[in-house]
């Protein structure tokens, strides 16, 4: 499944604000069921940049077109985001 446009402004939407919280992960996977969706440490993908830095969330887009997944900044490649969760809001 590509990201659409409206799937990311759904993303902005659920994971953008001050109070978005971990349970905000289960309305986006309820809300984009055929979105492939991680949640992993930061220090899991400390090398990569973020394509959406939230207060609280680093959103990674993934390319899943090949046999192996990759972190891609292209959006119209994006087949899943890789999510990491910051324990405290951040300032951006």
């Amino acid at each position: 499944m590509a990201l659409s446009p409206d799937d990311f402004a759904r993303l902005d939407a659920l994971l953008g604000g001050d109070a978005a919280e971990a349970g905000a992960l289960k309305t986006v996977r309820q809300e984009l069921p055929g979105l492939s969706l991680t949640q992993c440490d930061a220090s899991d993908i400390y090398a990569e940049q973020p394509f959406r830095d939230y207060p609280r969330f680093s959103v990674y887009l993934v390319d899943g077109s090949n046999h192996c997944w990759t972190i891609t900044t292209d959006a119209a490649r994006a087949t899943g985001l890789v999510v990491v969760h910051h324990k405290t809001a951040r300032a951006i």
